[in-house]
């Protein structure tokens, strides 16, 4: 088994902290609870996964470490977007606030004042 750069070996140690911590959240943004899927997403991106072509092993790392390096973590984006389009049209439909259906996600915020 090869072994693991520097940079491959502290992303895998970011992963399992944010793990350990319940921070870790996969794609979806669900919060993982399996042990095996945190490994897994470390793996993923440190670009050690064995369903990976060299190519995109090389572009996972890079990305990985270009998003850490901007400190930008899952719950970081998702504080960034502010509330999803569902949320917005929920509370659009409290407010009894007309053509609701057909707006998209800014125009239910200007339309709820954000």
């Amino acid at each position: 088994m090869p072994k693991q750069s520097k940079e491959q070996r502290k992303t895998m140690e970011r992963v399992m902290h944010e793990f350990k911590h319940g921070e870790l959240a996969s794609s979806t943004g669900k919060k993982v609870t399996s042990r095996q899927q945190a490994i897994s997403i470390g793996l993923h991106e440190e670009g050690a996964s064995r369903e990976q072509s060299p190519r995109e092993k090389k572009e996972a790392l890079r990305h990985t470490k270009s998003r850490e390096r901007h400190g930008e973590t899952a719950r970081a984006r998702d504080e960034r977007d502010g509330p999803t389009k569902a949320e917005l049209y929920e509370q659009a439909k409290r407010r009894h606030i007309p053509g609701r259906s057909k707006m998209d996600k800014a125009a239910l915020a200007d339309a709820l004042g954000r």
